[in-house]
């Protein structure tokens, strides 16, 4: 009975963290399926937004929202340069070459973030807006920082599923998603669609940065890295290019991994996500909701 419990709670806690894997996975999703790229920068552009937060919060403790405002609009500048240099400036039949440049700027961001001057240490603090606890529910048990989350990542996703399925931008790209030929036919501005794509990605992207800082309470120059393993696995596992799928995939990522932290030891944790990876590469490479060659790969075979 108690090992029963212990599946249920770990089940629960790797809901609430995989809600963050989730939504790092639906700005990859995003990018991938407007544009049929991959953008390897988006984990260090998220790094930059929250070494930013965390450095309003050294100059400013006390100021919660300040440090969001600032994180979400650091990212989403970042976000802009890396469009520029690595999509935008790159032709479309070269998405060889944008994933290319953009571990290049991966790089250089990681770089930028270790060699600022405003950087003294090598873990930065990120103070949490308010004290936390843990809730009771019963025999189960959950952290209020991950509650915090799970609701902060449902609100987002079901904002972005109401842009992208009832609004104009949503249409838009989607159009481009299925068939990029037939919508510039019909008159749409696909760098123009493909840059307010890499605003939202970004967008979410310092969203899930926030949260994950403030759960944790300290940053490293790692978490450029850690943030784009987690949303690719989380994109592949679910399809690449779906939005349900990045969700679905975030969350089957939280639970394994929370899972095999319990049952197998906190050092098999990190080694069930690249498992859980190299499974779906070998077995079902099409993720849980699409065939690789769904409307984000059509797209991206049709533009190479």
């Amino acid at each position: 009975m108690q090992t029963f419990i212990n599946v249920i709670q770990n089940c629960l806690d790797g809901v609430m963290v995989g809600s963050t894997y989730a939504l790092l996975g639906l700005g990859f999703s995003l990018i991938f399926g407007v544009l049929g790229r991959v953008n390897l920068a988006y984990g260090s552009t998220i790094l930059v937004g929250v070494f930013a937060g965390s450095t309003t919060l050294s100059f400013l403790p006390g100021h919660p929202i300040l440090a969001l405002v600032v994180t979400v609009a650091t990212t989403v500048i970042v976000g802009i340069y890396v469009e520029r240099l690595c999509f935008r400036a790159i032709p479309q039949k070269a998405a060889l070459a944008s994933m290319v440049s953009s571990f290049a700027i991966w790089m250089q961001l990681d770089e930028f973030v270790i060699q600022s001057p405003w950087s003294q240490m090598y873990t930065y603090s990120f103070p949490a807006p308010f004290e936390f606890g843990v809730l009771g529910l019963g025999p189960l048990s959950a952290r209020v920082d991950h509650v915090f989350m799970l609701g902060a990542a449902v609100v987002l996703m079901v904002f972005l599923w109401w842009i992208v399925s009832r609004t104009s931008l949503g249409r838009s790209m989607r159009a481009v998603s299925n068939d990029v030929d037939a919508a510039k036919v019909l008159g749409l501005n696909v760098h123009s669609i493909g840059f307010k794509a890499f605003l939202l990605a970004s967008t979410l992207g310092g969203c899930a940065g926030y949260l994950i800082a403030i759960s944790q309470q300290q940053v490293t120059p790692y978490f450029g890295l850690w943030a784009t393993i987690k949303g690719l696995i989380a994109m592949i596992i679910g399809g690449m290019g779906s939005i349900p799928g990045a969700i679905l995939g975030g969350l089957i990522l939280g639970i394994a991994e929370i899972q095999a932290d319990w049952f197998l030891g906190s050092e098999f944790r990190e080694l069930t996500a690249y498992f859980l990876l190299f499974a779906f590469l070998v077995l079902r490479p099409g993720g849980l909701f699409g065939r690789i060659s769904g409307a984000g790969a059509d797209a991206s075979a049709r533009r190479a």
